[in-house]
């Protein structure tokens, strides 16, 4: 153990307590800190070494997905206590919408569009996850998704970078609180440092070709804002970006994040990344897949154990310097220090929350999330009165479904949506029907390390005479009543990591089961769960009433009643663009125009012959039980020079009949410039609750910074001399407008 202990003072600064303690650790101990050790079980089936073994070497800086605090507790007095230097593990998990409480899946607190909604949610996730011994969450997702294929897009905010900035901000805030170094505090990562939304066909984990101007205005803002916000850590991405491995890919972080950005907390690479270099064929071995990871100064190698094995030989041989080492070190003991892990490097294995309140803030959340798609002659909300209803689908039962992947041992608590009908409307009687069951046709690849995985266990396939009678039985069902709510969508392991699709259609025998259904002449409500929205086209054509729901968490059932029968009037919009199929991905909003504006042509017109080239539902599209009306839209100056801010104001008013919160949007389209444009981009938004008949001014601003792009042509940010189009609505396609002109700055 180390003899000078001036590093355990509190009163010094963070800088003086890491420097003392640096210079007494030697090169092994230094490598050591630069090791995230895997603290799962099964890993050591799979080749990886002991957690405790690694700790009382000292070559365990961090472990992540160490199941329970009594085990972390046991590790960390080894590393305290036993390990050469004494330094406390950093522990780090994902905690993405919840730790022991569910919250709804990011995408699902995307569409509040609320930052509050996404700030109060990690509070609660963080204060659970600090007091079960989780230091560090590997979270916010700040990538941007355009291409619904890709399973990881549950995770996300969203295609679009001004909305997803401000939640992913919001998000940092929640999970920091006050203070970095309090007890209920997380440390954040925002990742996967970028571009890793855009993988090819929507396939995880493979290749990313993108422009520098798209990954400046696209991909970059996300991780950015959440920096400014307060960001310790970037985690690197699986994938190839432009031919180089983001992991050590040099544009991505030297120029940009270390030298343009000036970030200097530490980064961490995604699960094993510095070994697939090798598979990648990039690098030759190990060696020089580490060499090239210094180069990019990565400074936490994330369970590929290259750095223990190769570092310290390539000190010896002078390919690298130890001050190259000595720099990481010293940002990842800074952390250390920040968190406050040396003044408290255990947890209180007696104390237990009190999930009431986390739960009440779950149920809000997922009130918040909620999307109306479709609600036609306003069948919705349904009346408490009904006596009988049918609940039909294989999920409208299945708390895993409800609920996401939550963690990597929680047993899934999550009120179904058939449990959230029963609890509105005690005294119907509700006839449940499955239907046939869903199963993926390719197992997933977590399933097969983790069995159980989040509680969910495979089912055997049904056979197909089972399947058969289960839609018989449903169909028989809805014959009974006059409303059925029907619960359809993906299984919970149908998406996220190693999850990607090539339909976005209802899986297994879901679609045939709501056209038998629909033949029976019954109203009917689609309520859709999973990690994506759906290309519901039939449905879309059909159906009487459609919300989408996503993953909703804990009290997922208990919301969508809410919703269903009008206790809560449904606020959300879409993060993301509903493509019709798969065949238009990626589809997003933000398209450039071309030399034949499809908005110019005679109707219907598409750039396909087989379907039409609009979405199925717009981005920041939603419904409400009310209506609203945009109006008197007026610029405080129609005129401004380079650099200066413009101010929006227009007036919104709530012309239906109940209370209800609208999100306003502004959107804008630059005429002309250095470069050619989206035809809109998203610029400010703001949600406003009104009563009926109220009328409110809303001023939003236009920044500089708003107007501002990375140019292809100038290879530079600029700011043109131009025309703005501006558009305010709820949704996208808003059309309200008016023009603002943009000038040279004038000489005084």
């Amino acid at each position: 153990m180390l003899q000078d202990k001036t590093y355990l003072n509190p009163e010094l600064s963070i800088e003086e307590r890491t420097e003392n303690l640096l210079a007494q650790m030697n090169l092994m101990d230094k490598i050591g800190q630069m090791n995230q050790v895997w603290g799962l079980e099964q890993m050591k089936e799979f080749g990886g070494p002991d957690p405790e073994d690694m700790a009382r070497k000292g070559l365990a800086g961090s472990m992540l997905y160490l199941l329970n605090k009594e085990k972390r507790n046991a590790i960390q007095k080894i590393a305290v206590e036993e390990s050469p230097c004494g330094i406390p593990i950093l522990y780090g998990s994902d905690v993405v919408h919840g730790y022991r409480t569910g919250f709804p899946i990011p995408l699902a607190m995307a569409a509040s569009w609320d930052p509050k909604v996404l700030r109060e949610s990690q509070r609660a996730a963080a204060e659970e996850a600090r007091r079960d011994g989780i230091h560090w969450t590997f979270f916010p997702n700040a990538d941007i998704a355009r291409d619904t294929r890709w399973g990881r897009v549950g995770e996300t905010m969203g295609e679009d970078p001004c909305l997803a900035s401000k939640l992913v901000e919001a998000q940092i805030q929640g999970f920091h609180g006050e203070s970095l170094n309090a007890q209920d505090s997380l440390m954040t990562c925002v990742k996967h440092f970028a571009g890793y939304g855009a993988c090819m066909g929507g396939r995880d984990y493979d290749q990313v070709i993108l422009s520098e101007a798209e990954l400046r205005n696209v991909y970059f803002p996300t991780f950015e804002a959440g920096l400014k916000a307060g960001a310790e850590t970037v985690m690197t991405a699986y994938m190839d970006l432009n031919n180089v491995p983001a992991t050590i890919n040099h544009f991505l972080l030297n120029e940009v994040l270390r030298e343009e950005w000036g970030f200097n907390g530490f980064v961490v690479t995604d699960a094993g990344t510095i070994g697939s270099l090798i598979t990648q064929g990039l690098t030759k071995d190990g060696e020089d897949a580490v060499l090239r990871s210094m180069d990019a100064h990565v400074d936490m190698d994330m369970g590929s154990f290259q750095y223990v094995q190769f570092l310290a030989k390539l000190v010896r041989e002078g390919k690298i310097k130890e001050e190259q080492i000595d720099d990481a070190v010293r940002r990842i003991l800074k952390t250390k220090f920040e968190l406050g892990l040396f003044e408290h490097p255990y947890t209180d294995i007696e104390s237990e929350e009190d999930e009431r309140e986390h739960r009440k803030k779950a149920l809000w959340s997922a009130e918040q999330s909620i999307v109306l798609l479709k609600n036609r002659e306003s069948i919705l909300p349904l009346s408490k009165d009904i006596k009988k209803l049918a609940v039909i689908g294989p999920i409208a039962d299945a708390k895993d479904d409800t609920e996401g992947i939550l963690g990597m041992s929680n047993v899934p608590q999550a009120v179904t949506v058939l449990e959230g009908i029963r609890n509105k409307i005690p005294d119907a009687e509700i006839i449940y029907r499955p239907g046939a069951w869903l199963k993926r046709d390719i197992p997933s690849m977590v399933s097969q390390i983790l069995p159980d995985f989040c509680g969910k266990k495979e089912k055997e396939k049904q056979t197909d005479e089972e399947a058969e009678l289960a839609i018989v039985e449903a169909v028989e069902a809805a014959k009974q009543v006059d409303t059925v709510v029907m619960v359809l969508g993906e299984a919970v392991n149908m998406s996220g990591e190693a999850a990607s699709r090539t339909t976005l259609d209802l899986p297994g025998r879901q679609q045939e089961l709501l056209e038998k259904v629909y033949e029976t002449g019954k109203q009917i409500v689609l309520v859709l769960l999973g990690g994506r929205p759906l290309s519901l086209t039939w449905a879309d054509e059909h159906i009487d009433a459609i919300v989408e729901a996503f993953q909703p968490g804990w009290e997922g059932g208990n919301a969508v009643a809410n919703i269903l029968f009008g206790d809560v009037n449904p606020s959300a919009k879409l993060p993301i663009t509903v493509p019709r199929s798969a065949g238009q991905c990626p589809k997003f909003y933000a398209e450039n125009l071309t030399h034949q504006p499809a908005e110019d042509q005679p109707k219907p017109y598409s750039r396909y012959w087989n379907e039409e080239g609009t979405p199925l539902y717009p981005f920041g599209y939603g419904l409400s039980y009310t209506t609203f009306e945009y109006s008197d839209l007026v610029l405080e100056k129609e005129k401004i020079q380079l650099g200066e801010e413009a101010v929006v104001r227009f007036n919104l008013s709530n012309t239906g009949s109940r209370a209800g919160a609208e999100i306003a949007q502004l959107y804008i389209h630059q005429r002309y410039g250095s470069d050619t444009r989206p035809k809109r981009l998203l610029k400010g938004f703001t949600k406003i609750d009104l009563m009926p008949g109220e009328t409110r001014t809303i001023a939003l601003k236009l920044t500089a910074d708003d107007l501002r792009y990375y140019s292809s042509s100038k290879k530079a940010y600029v700011q043109d001399e131009t025309v703005i189009d501006i558009w305010v609505g709820g949704n996208v396609n808003a059309e309200l407008h008016t023009t603002l002109y943009v000038g040279k700055k004038e000489n005084k």
